[in-house]
C-alpha cells in the first residue's frame, strides 16, 4: 500500500492513525520501553506468589498478626494436592463466576484491524477481523485459613465466598486502550509501579511465623521452587521438615513434598546417619511420610535391632503396615540369632585322627572347648533369679552383687565373637583357668617349661575355637546401615559401639507405600 500526503486544509486533531505497515508505527512499537506519563497501559504482577493475570485461586494465610496472600492456579494446585482437586471440582466447589466486560468504543468488534476500509472512527479495518478476547466466564476460588473454635483444633484452609479479593472483589479487567501519538505508554513504568503495590501485600519469602513458613514452602514446592529450610542445623531442619510433611499430609500432597524433603535431608550425609542412630523412631515416621527409602530403611534397621525397646513409642503413632513390618523383621532377626547360637554350641575340635575330642582322648582340648561353651552360656542366657532375701541379712551377698551386674548385649556379644582376638578369654583368664585344673602340669611333675608349653598349646586350641566362631557369626555382622561402624563392624570407628545387630535388610517390595 502506498501512503499519500494529507490535504493541507485537514485538521490535525482528526488525523487518522498511520497504517500498521508504515515505518513510523514500527519505530514507535519498539520504543515502548521509554518512560512517558499519562499512559493507560497496566500490567499487574504475574509471578509467584501473585499470578495476578492468570491466577484463579486466591489463598489468604493469617497467623499471629501476619498475613500472606497468594494468587495461584487451580490446575497446578489440583495436580499437586488431592485437597484442592476435590474442593475445586464441579461437585464441591463454590467458585464465583466473574464475567469479563466487553470492550467499548473502537474495539467493540473484538477484532485485530487489517488493511482495508475505514470505519466511522477513521480507523482502517479489514473485511474480516481476528478475535481479541471474547467475553467468557472466569472462575475464581478463595481460601482462608480457619483456626476453628477450639484451641486444640488444627487450622486449615476453608473455601470462602464473596468479600474482598486481592484485586478488589468484583474487579474486571479491560484490554489496554489504544495508545495515542502524543502520550505513548511505558510498560516499565507501570511494571515498577505494580511491583511496588504488590510488595505491600506480600511479606518476605522466609517469614518468621512457623505456620506461614510451612504454607509458603508448600506452595513453593508446588511451583518447583526450593523450600526455605535450614541448610546447616540438622536438628532445626528436622523440625521444619516434620512440620512441612504434616501439613502436606493434611492436604494430600505427600507425593509432591516428600521428594523435596528427602533431597534436603540427604545433603547432611554423615550427620544425618548419626541423628537417625540417636532418634530412630522419630526418623522412621519422617521417612515414611517423605516416602524416603534411604531414611526409612536406616531408621528401621535401628528400630528392629532394639526391638521391642521402642514399641511403646511407635504404637498407635505409625500405620499398621509399618508396625507389622517391624515385627516381621524382628522375628526374622531373632530366628537368625537362634540358628547362630545353635551353631556356636555345636562347635567342636577333633584329634589328629579326625575324632571329636573327649576327656578320654584329648583332655586339654576338651577343656578348651568346655571353657568356650561356658563363656558362651554365661553371655547368652538370662541371669538366674535372685534368691529370696532373709530377714536377718542386711548386706547383699557376693553372689547377689554378681547377679545384679548387667549382662552383655547381643550386639556386643556377636561383635566380640567376630573379633576373634584377645577381647574375650584373654591370656590371663586362660592361665587362671589352667591353674585350678589338676591336670595342668601333672604329667611334667610341676616343670615350669612343661607348664608354659601346655599353656601355649591350650591358647592355640582356644584360638582355633574362636576362629570357627568368627565364621559362624559372620552373617550377623553384615551391616546395611549407611552409618560407618568401623572396618570390622565392631563399632570401633565413626559409628561408635552399638548394642544391637544391624543386619536387617529391606527389599524393594518391603516398603509399606509400595504395596
Amino acid at each position: 500500500m502506498v501512503s499519500y500526503p494529507q490535504p493541507t486544509d485537514q485538521n490535525l486533531t482528526t488525523r487518522r492513525p498511520a497504517s500498521v505497515t508504515s515505518r513510523s508505527t514500527t519505530t514507535r512499537r519498539h520504543r515502548s520501553s521509554r518512560s512517558h506519563t499519562g499512559g493507560a497501559s497496566f500490567r499487574p504482577q504475574n509471578e509467584f506468589p501473585n499470578f495476578a493475570q492468570t491466577g484463579d485461586v486466591e489463598i489468604i494465610i493469617n497467623a499471629e498478626g501476619q498475613e500472606k496472600r497468594y494468587m495461584l492456579h487451580r490446575l497446578i494446585l489440583a495436580q499437586c494436592s488431592g485437597f484442592f482437586e476435590a474442593s475445586t471440582s464441579e461437585d464441591w466447589s463454590r467458585a464465583q463466576t466473574q464475567g469479563i466486560a466487553p470492550i467499548a468504543g473502537p474495539a467493540q468488534s473484538h477484532g485485530l484491524a487489517k488493511i482495508g476500509e475505514e470505519d466511522e472512527y477513521g480507523t482502517e479495518v479489514g473485511r474480516a477481523a481476528l478475535p481479541l478476547a471474547a467475553p467468557r466466564d472466569r472462575y475464581r476460588w478463595r481460601y482462608e485459613l480457619d483456626w476453628g473454635n477450639k484451641d486444640d483444633e488444627v487450622p486449615m484452609l476453608v473455601q470462602k465466598t464473596g468479600s474482598s479479593s486481592l484485586f478488589g472483589g468484583e474487579q474486571t479487567y479491560h484490554p489496554p486502550a489504544a495508545p495515542s501519538k502524543t502520550a505513548a505508554p511505558s510498560h516499565s513504568f507501570f511494571r515498577s509501579f505494580t511491583a511496588m503495590q504488590s510488595a505491600a501485600h506480600i511479606p518476605h519469602q522466609a517469614p518468621d511465623n512457623d505456620l506461614i513458613r510451612d504454607y509458603d514452602n508448600l506452595f513453593r514446592i508446588f511451583y518447583n521452587y526450593p523450600p526455605n529450610l535450614d541448610p546447616l542445623n540438622i536438628a532445626e531442619s528436622y523440625i521444619q521438615c516434620k512440620s512441612l510433611l504434616n501439613l502436606a499430609d493434611m492436604y494430600d500432597a505427600l507425593e509432591v513434598v516428600g521428594p523435596r524433603i528427602d533431597h534436603h535431608l540427604l545433603q547432611f550425609q554423615s550427620r544425618l546417619w548419626k541423628q537417625i542412630a540417636k532418634y530412630p523412631p522419630s526418623y522412621l515416621k519422617l521417612g515414611y511420610l517423605a516416602r524416603s527409602k534411604v531414611i526409612f530403611a536406616e531408621a528401621l534397621i535401628h528400630v528392629v535391632g532394639q526391638w521391642p525397646a521402642g514399641s511403646n513409642q511407635l504404637r498407635n503413632h505409625i500405620p499398621e503396615a509399618v508396625f507389622d513390618l517391624i515385627e516381621d523383621k524382628a522375628e526374622e532377626l531373632a530366628e537368625k540369632q537362634l540358628k547362630t547360637e545353635g551353631k556356636l554350641f555345636r562347635l567342636t575340635l577333633t584329634t589328629p585322627r579326625g575324632e571329636r575330642v573327649t576327656p578320654g582322648n584329648s583332655y586339654m582340648d576338651w577343656l578348651a572347648l568346655s571353657l568356650f561353651r561356658q563363656w558362651l552360656v554365661e553371655n547368652t542366657s538370662p541371669p538366674p533369679p535372685l534368691p529370696p532375701k532373709t530377714p536377718n541379712s542386711n548386706q547383699p551377698s557376693p553372689r547377689t552383687q554378681q547377679q545384679n551386674k548387667p549382662s552383655i548385649s547381643p550386639g556386643h556379644l556377636y561383635r566380640l565373637l567376630f573379633s576373634a582376638g584377645p577381647a574375650y578369654l584373654p591370656h590371663d583368664e586362660l592361665k587362671k583357668f589352667l591353674k585350678i585344673s589338676k591336670a595342668f602340669g601333672a604329667e611334667g611333675n610341676g616343670n615350669p617349661e612343661y607348664r608354659r608349653e601346655e599353656l601355649r598349646k591350650f591358647e592355640r586350641r582356644v584360638d582355633e575355637v574362636k576362629w570357627m566362631a568368627r565364621e559362624v557369626v559372620r552373617p550377623l555382622m553384615r551391616s546395611f546401615l549407611e552409618l560407618d561402624l568401623g572396618r570390622d563392624g565392631s563399632g570401633v570407628g565413626g559409628g561408635g559401639g552399638l548394642g544391637y545387630l544391624t543386619c536387617t535388610r529391606l527389599e524393594e517390595g518391603d516398603f509399606p507405600w509400595e504395596g
